[in-house]
């Protein structure tokens, strides 16, 4: 663990925070997080918002967006919208930079907040799919990206307006990868080989009007044509566009009014940019759980383990309540309630477990059987556990010599009068049995009660396979046996293989919605307002995975790369129920354009409403239902011109895979 230094006015703000860097790094692993190391670095507010404009890193490639994320932050600062705390990044060692203006106290969340996401780094699968086994070194990557394209802009046999217009067109596709592979696998997707255009052959051939007319009528050239584009289509819908406009697009040269072969710095920049798409995609995928999860590490290590000192705790209360009160779709707030409702299901369902197997208690009666009050005093950690201090050592000593809850070598160091903080820092003393003992998650305060909860359904399939149904003789017995890690041991299993659609997909229920006040809300037609629609977990769940299915963007794919036999590029908007912004989308097609040279068309689907419809559903306080229509949209470099969609690309366009069997109609706005 390093602090690094950006200038002298920083230093005195380092060395300050060296004792809760390297502190907040050892609780973390006392916990049972297994981070990448961090190195710190202590910057100003021009640079905090320099970083945060570049995504995290000191060096990105030359463009206007970066100036007009700065611009956005900085506005945010100044009006009081937002203030910035921290900026980690994916990386190995991972790097973090704290604000050197903010508190003590709002720095030690953010040392702790920041232990946890280094954690997430390390373990999550998705974040592993980028870099394989080789080591992660993003901050040299994006640099060596930096340099290669400010070369490019630099070059003086390169337009920079060519290079800032092709940017921005690769960027308009940046979210259109297929984020569920690697890079590598995703660009080797397989694709039926495009047939010849027997038109253009013929054309570049040295035959006379008279024979090709006599050999090659009209109308058996339109045949083969209309076979050979319905041949043409791709097998199975490419889902990395990049990939694809890197292997087939070209550009249109005006100079010789056709489209050309990409340049090579455009190939390169194409790939370079692709690659950072792939890098982010994982932090885009897992915002949910990453967030909630470094905001539960942080709030037991800064509340529960007092990292945060008695004179720092009200700001640091503070801090945290602005961070989950922020309004909108709140990823730390959504994500922090999931983690503890998992962990409480979790230990529940232990101690569910070990009550089933005392004599008498059964699945059907439970509830009466069981005396939960006593129940919650016989989970309370041991006294000892969960009372250290400096002054209390005495009890800990006094336990078994062989106790895995004590760490019995630092606990000797205290006792013989050397130097270990004890009351600053408690868990000095324990292991991570200790740990799991005093942090169990059912007796604290806000979750007293939810034991009781527990289902008759759901002790009934604990019991169903249950065949040591009567080990214990008593309930303390059987409370003597809980595992008290069940809890974070299952919560470190999840975090290791889900991203946010499969995390809500899992852990979001009825009991979930109802606890922590979810609802869904739809803008009507009919009455032009907003009201409240549901409160039944199944219409929260599906709204929430429409917004985080393919990062909440539409998902498009390449069904045609020679559509009719012209060499146009089909794209394909896989309908969900939620219609293309039609405006939003000709912007993209103008900018598409660029990459393929020759027109592109994109299929979609298109709801209206008949105004007659919508007037008698508002009399009848009901939602009109809507027409929907299967529509292309094609540009060919100066016009756009809508078609109706052919039936069969209007059927696989249905994109059931992501439809949750939901109509905007119904919930939606």
């Amino acid at each position: 663990m390093t602090m690094r230094r950006f200038r002298q006015i920083a230093q005195k703000a380092a060395e300050q925070l060296e004792e809760p860097v390297r502190e907040a790094g050892n609780l973390a692993r006392k916990l049972g997080l297994d981070p990448y190391p961090v190195n710190y670095w202590v910057v100003d507010y021009e640079d905090m918002n320099q970083l945060i404009a570049y995504g995290g890193f000191q060096r990105r490639y030359p463009h206007w967006r970066w100036g007009m994320s700065y611009d956005r932050q900085q506005k945010q600062d100044q009006f009081g919208m937002g203030k910035a705390f921290e900026i980690v990044n994916n990386d190995n060692p991972s790097h973090a930079f704290l604000q050197e203006s903010n508190s003590l106290a709002d720095q030690k969340a953010v040392i702790t907040h920041v232990e946890a996401h280094a954690d997430f780094f390390a373990n999550n699968e998705w974040f592993g799919m980028f870099a394989g086994e080789t080591d992660l070194d993003a901050a040299a990557m994006l640099e060596r990206h930096a340099e290669t394209i400010q070369g490019y802009t630099d070059d003086p046999e390169i337009d920079r307006e060519d290079v800032e217009r092709f940017i921005d067109a690769v960027l308009c596709l940046e979210d259109n990868i297929d984020q569920h592979r690697t890079i590598t696998d995703a660009a080797s997707g397989r694709e039926r080989v495009q047939p010849e255009d027997l038109r253009k052959r013929l054309d570049d051939m040295d035959i006379s009007q008279d024979v090709r007319q006599q050999v090659f009528d009209e109308e058996w050239l339109d045949r083969l044509a209309e076979t050979e584009a319905e041949a043409a289509r791709l097998d199975a819908p490419r889902r990395d566009v990049l990939a694809y406009l890197r292997d087939h697009g070209t550009y249109y040269d005006e100079e010789e009014g056709k489209a050309v072969e990409m340049e090579e710095w455009q190939k390169d920049v194409l790939d370079m940019l692709r690659t950072e798409s792939y890098y982010f995609a994982a932090q885009k995928m897992t915002k949910v759980m990453n967030e909630g999860w470094a905001a539960y590490w942080e709030s037991l290590m800064m509340g529960e383990e007092r990292f945060a000192g008695t004179d720092e705790f009200l700001t640091y209360a503070d801090h945290q309540a602005r961070v989950l009160g922020s309004p909108g779709l709140n990823p730390y707030k959504l994500g922090k309630e999931l983690w503890e409702y998992i962990e409480n299901t979790t230990n529940r369902r232990e101690v569910a477990d070990k009550l089933l197997r005392v004599k008498g208690v059964s699945w059907r009666n439970f509830h009466d059987a069981i005396d939960f009050e006593e129940v919650q005093e016989l989970l309370a950690p041991d006294p000892a556990i969960d009372g250290v201090r400096s002054d209390t050592l005495d009890l800990l000593a006094e336990l078994d010599e062989d106790d895995p809850r004590v760490d019995w070598e630092t606990l000797d160091r205290a006792l013989s009068g050397e130097e270990v903080d004890v009351d600053a820092y408690p868990w000095k003393v324990l292991t991570y049995e200790g740990l799991v003992e005093r942090h169990f998650s059912l007796v604290k305060p806000q979750n007293r009660g939810f034991l009781g909860r527990v289902r008759r359904s759901e002790l009934e399939r604990l019991s169903r396979y249950m065949f040591d149904d009567e080990m214990y003789d008593t309930v303390e017995e059987a409370v003597a046996d809980v595992d008290y890690s069940a809890g974070w041991d299952r919560m470190r299993e999840i975090r290791e293989s889900h991203n946010d659609v499969t995390f809500i997909d899992a852990f979001l229920t009825q009991e979930f919605v109802k606890d922590n006040h979810y609802f869904t809300y739809e803008f009507t037609q009919s009455t032009g307002e907003f009201r409240v629609a549901s409160v039944d977990y199944e219409d929260v769940k599906k709204k929430l995975l429409l917004q985080f299915t393919n990062f909440g963007k539409p998902t498009i794919v390449v069904f045609d790369g020679n559509f009719e036999n012209r060499g146009e590029l089909l794209l394909a908007h896989q309908y969900n129920g939620i219609m293309l912004n039609m405006g939003q989308a000709r912007g993209v097609l103008e900018r598409i354009y660029d990459l393929w040279g020759r027109p592109v068309n994109i299929a979609t689907i298109v709801k209206e409403y008949d105004d007659h419809d919508v007037e008698v559903a508002r009399r009848r306080n009901r939602e009109p239902t809507p027409i929907e229509t299967g529509k292309r949209l094609r540009y060919d470099g100066e016009e756009f011109e809508l078609f109706d969609l052919e039936a069969d690309i209007e059927e696989r366009i249905q994109a059931t895979d992501v439809d949750y069997d939901t109509k905007p109609e119904e919930w939606l706005s």
